[in-house]
């Protein structure tokens, strides 16, 4: 069933992307089916697959470069794109480009920021699909916990929500693969309560292949860079 936004307020979703022509349109009709009217943004990470070509022909605005940026980054210029003029109680879904037929389901994210249950909602999922050894997830949950105190089962979740203004308050978010770990210490250290929801999302997995375990390598070294530029600046950034 499609979730309405209540009266006067605005949603958008920032779908992270890089050649994932074979999911985004997929992603977005998802996101658009379950919330009617949801402005659409695609930050787009240098794909040469047609990633961006789906995406427009879906609705979708989308901003990338040339060469590739990185996750944090490109979603850092989508977001300063889609935030400006919007109005800060606005509701921002962060998103995956590879969740296609799933994205839908994230709207509980968006229900409980807009119910006030939440300042940031982070999508915890149901089933465990792929994955690796767990060391980079480990380190990532324990960093958190280092740096904020808080203790999390998703920490590099991508699937969020916040209101427009909490958004603008974490920009710019962390490089690379530390975007989630940065973005929720930064939140906890602003004084913003964190809740995760879980939720029945699927999703493109590695697994444990040699191209697996090299996606988790970088992971890990975005997690160790992030860590350590957030306990040598203790405040929020």
């Amino acid at each position: 069933m499609a979730a309405e936004t209540e009266p006067g307020r605005k949603r958008i979703a920032i779908v992270a992307a890089r050649d994932e022509a074979d999911r985004i349109g997929a992603t977005l009709r998802s996101l658009r089916e379950a919330s009617p009217g949801i402005g659409l943004w695609v930050a787009d990470d240098a794909s040469s697959d047609g990633t961006r070509d789906v995406a427009l022909a879906a609705g979708a605005t989308v901003i990338g470069r040339n060469r590739p940026h990185g996750k944090g980054g490109n979603v850092t210029a989508a977001a300063t794109a889609a935030l400006d003029g919007l109005d800060p109680e606005a509701t921002v879904l962060l998103c995956d480009g590879d969740l296609a037929e799933t994205a839908g389901r994230l709207l509980p994210l968006a229900v409980a920021i807009e119910a006030g249950e939440a300042d940031l909602a982070v999508a915890a999922f149901e089933r465990r699909v792929g994955g690796g050894l767990g060391l980079a997830k480990g380190f990532a949950r324990d960093a958190i916990r280092r740096l904020c105190g808080l203790e999390t089962t998703a920490p590099i979740s991508g699937q969020r929500a916040m209101r427009a203004g909490v958004l603008a308050e974490l920009l710019p978010l962390a490089p690379r693969y530390g975007m989630e770990i940065g973005m929720t210490v930064d939140a906890v250290r602003a004084g913003y309560r964190v809740e995760e929801i879980e939720l029945d999302l699927a999703h493109r997995a590695t697994g444990r292949s040699p191209a697996g375990f090299i996606h988790r390598g970088r992971q890990l070294r975005d997690f160790v860079a992030v860590y350590r530029d957030r306990r040598r600046t203790p405040g929020l950034q």
